[in-house]
């Protein structure tokens, strides 16, 4: 091959790559790999500390340590261990992070929950020293997870994403009408295993299955966070 071929050669290669470049960036694909930097290797580094791929300090420059916990995230989830953060390999680090993220906070809820099992009822109460309605305790076991929410249970059942009773899942909200008119006027908390937390008006803050009386009662479920 004569010089001028292998020049030729290396310039098409080049043309190539950045067509092929240019065509990713065009579909929302980032790759990352050893020697990128900016804000995305810092997302990246976050989530990879957080899922327990100690990678170091999220400095935004993937070098060794980087590289590391991606091929160790890549071989734990069945991915080309390549080190080389592609579609596939986002994709997969941003759902197991994101999914890890709703069952930490999903926990925290339900615990602080939890901690106010035998609370009296209250119409219209809202606090642990003077007791719960239904609504006053969602409102509160949120708040001291940092996430707000209207007072009334009315109002509560308007926020969030809707998800289907079997798909339910621990820190879904979930809405019943009482009355059997159709109008949410009570609310509690899911915690799993088809039992929901609230402050029930003939037992203070209890634990009930969802059983055949409080599914005749259902309207829906939400998801808030």
């Amino acid at each position: 091959m004569t010089k001028r071929l292998v020049i030729l050669f290396i310039l098409a290669n080049f043309f190539i790559l950045g067509l092929v470049q240019t065509a990713q960036a065009s579909q929302g694909y980032t790759l990352l790999k050893m020697g990128s930097t900016g804000s995305s290797v810092v997302q990246l580094q976050t989530e990879l500390n957080y899922l327990g791929y100690n990678v170091g300090a999220a400095d935004g420059i993937f070098g060794v340590k980087t590289e590391a916990g991606v091929v160790a995230f890549q071989k734990a989830n069945s991915l080309s261990a390549d080190g080389i953060v592609g579609t596939n390999t986002s994709n997969a680090l941003n759902s197991t992070y994101t999914e890890k993220q709703y069952t930490a906070k999903a926990s925290a809820i339900i615990a602080t929950a939890e901690k106010y099992i035998g609370a009296p009822y209250q119409w219209g109460g809202e606090s642990p020293t003077t007791g719960f309605d239904c609504s006053g305790f969602v409102q509160y076991v949120f708040a001291q997870n940092g996430i707000t929410l209207p007072r009334v249970s009315s109002e509560q059942y308007t926020t969030g994403t809707s998800v289907n009773f079997n798909n339910l899942q621990p820190g879904d909200l979930i809405f019943f009408s009482t009355d059997q008119s159709g109008t949410v006027d009570h609310v509690g908390i899911y915690i799993g295993n088809n039992q929901f937390i609230n402050a029930s008006s003939s037992k203070g803050v209890t634990i009930y299955p969802i059983g055949p009386y409080w599914q005749s009662l259902y309207l829906g479920a939400k998801s808030v966070f």
